[in-house]
């Protein structure tokens, strides 16, 4: 959802201006909170490079202990700096920075309260939004559904911002690390901001690939079996380098 425009800066009083980096309450951003903030940007950019989001729609958080970074509402990404840090706690309330947290906060506290999430990824991913309107799950048109713990959930549609969409979301997740959001884009997480990206974009290439498959004339897609898939989950967690 296309966020309010930046004007919501508050302003300062008269009594002087905060530090810089402060909170409005006063609380100094932690080095690691700093080192979070500008990999939450990094990525936030990312998703328009890719073609992820168009403009300040979809947004990005990260969790750094009790306090959850977060894009806020309605700025491009390619105006925020190291000043404009955004936080609030569990329960929803500013603890860092002075612009308006993303409308989406519901949907990333509730992913946060009820998983082992460290990093949320919500984007309006073309191919992915498409499916999202087609189908109440994304067919096994690919072994990397294993990836996202099996197949992708749509999560019927609720105004943006609402409980109603942050529970519909949680729902669709069961069991998963991502989601489709019916007739709205993607939301995915993982233990840091690369995996959380990584599973985006996974998804929004397999829905693609339906997409792509399923447009052929005369012709229906060869589907995966849930076991087929499940094999493949089982595999996958050997995958990779082994530590040294």
């Amino acid at each position: 959802m296309a966020e309010q425009r930046r004007d919501q800066r508050d302003t300062q009083g008269s009594g002087g201006a905060e530090p810089a980096g402060a909170g409005p309450r006063g609380r100094p951003v932690l080095p690691e909170e700093a080192e979070a903030w500008t990999g939450l940007v990094t990525t936030a950019r990312r998703t328009v490079t890719d073609g992820l989001v168009v403009g300040t729609s979809g947004n990005v958080s990260v969790r750094v202990g009790a306090t959850v970074l977060v894009t806020p509402s309605g700025v491009p990404y390619d105006r925020l700096t190291p000043d404009d840090v955004t936080g609030v706690d569990l329960e929803g309330g500013q603890v860092l920075g002075e612009l308006v947290p993303t409308s989406e906060l519901p949907m990333h506290l509730a992913v946060y309260r009820t998983t082992d999430a460290r990093a949320v990824v919500h984007t309006h991913a073309v191919h992915a939004t498409a499916v999202s309107t087609l189908v109440p799950e994304l067919p096994l048109i690919h072994y990397m559904s294993a990836a996202l713990g099996g197949p992708v959930r749509v999560a019927p549609y609720a105004a943006y911002g609402t409980a109603e969409l942050a529970e519909n979301m949680l729902h669709a997740l069961s069991g998963r690390t991502a989601c489709l959001l019916g007739n709205h884009g993607t939301m995915a997480y993982g233990a840091t901001l690369d995996q959380a990206y990584d599973r985006t974009a996974q998804l929004e290439w397999m829905c693609r690939l339906w997409l792509t498959a399923s447009s052929v004339p005369g012709l229906t897609p060869a589907l995966l079996t849930e076991e087929q898939v499940a094999e493949v989950g089982e595999r996958l967690k050997g995958y990779g380098q082994r530590e040294p």
